[in-house]
């Protein structure tokens, strides 16, 4: 469910105050917990580091981003690939076990 239209988006003032205070262009990013601070057009050109529960990742603010989350863009869990040991004998390019001849037995 989204904000309502007559509260306006939600930036957290303290994120307001750190971009009024930094120029567009600096190289020094703002470091921010808000996750939930939507992304304004003044917030164009900055570079966050958004939390994301265990480290700060890297955002840098453009304007196809304007409207969405900070959060949306730090991402809090690492996806892990599917398909285990079969999976990764394939991304190998070696053969499964199944599809391997048999050896001859020994005598």
């Amino acid at each position: 469910m989204s904000r309502s239209s007559k509260k306006g988006p939600f930036i957290n003032p303290k994120l307001l105050k750190k971009i009024a205070k930094s120029k567009a262009g600096d190289a020094a990013p703002i470091k921010t917990w808000s996750r939930d601070s939507e992304i304004s057009p003044e917030m164009v050109g900055f570079t966050f580091l958004v939390h994301n529960g265990r480290d700060f990742i890297e955002v840098r603010a453009s304007e196809d981003m304007v409207g969405h989350r900070l959060g949306e863009f730090s991402p809090t869990r690492k996806f892990v690939k599917h398909g285990g040991k079969m999976q990764r004998e394939i991304e190998k390019g070696g053969e499964t076990s199944a599809t391997q001849p048999a050896a001859a037995p020994k005598k």
